[in-house]
């Protein structure tokens, strides 16, 4: 299995796709399919059928999975981002 650089509870920063710049904490890390949920982002509805829980069904708001590759830690994030903002004063 390949080491991934990122583990659950990592706070995360987003770097391409829909949500680029959304920070955000790791809930779950699919190590199958390269991907993680991150808490509050890539918000899907979900259709839910009639059950003891449910009894009128239901549609609930929950967190769909990015890309493994689209997240960067967010330490390593604000020093790429200060580095930068250093280099444009000098």
């Amino acid at each position: 299995m390949a080491k991934r650089h990122v583990k659950r509870g990592d706070e995360v920063v987003v770097i391409a796709g829909a949500e680029r710049g959304k920070r955000g904490k790791i809930i779950r890390v699919l190590t199958k399919n390269d991907r993680v949920v991150i808490e509050g982002l890539q918000m899907i509805k979900r259709h839910m059928r009639k059950s003891q829980r449910h009894p009128q069904g239901a549609i609930i708001e929950r967190e769909g999975t990015i890309h493994i590759s689209n997240v960067m830690l967010a330490s390593n994030y604000d020093e790429r981002a200060a580095k930068r903002g250093a280099s444009k004063v000098a």
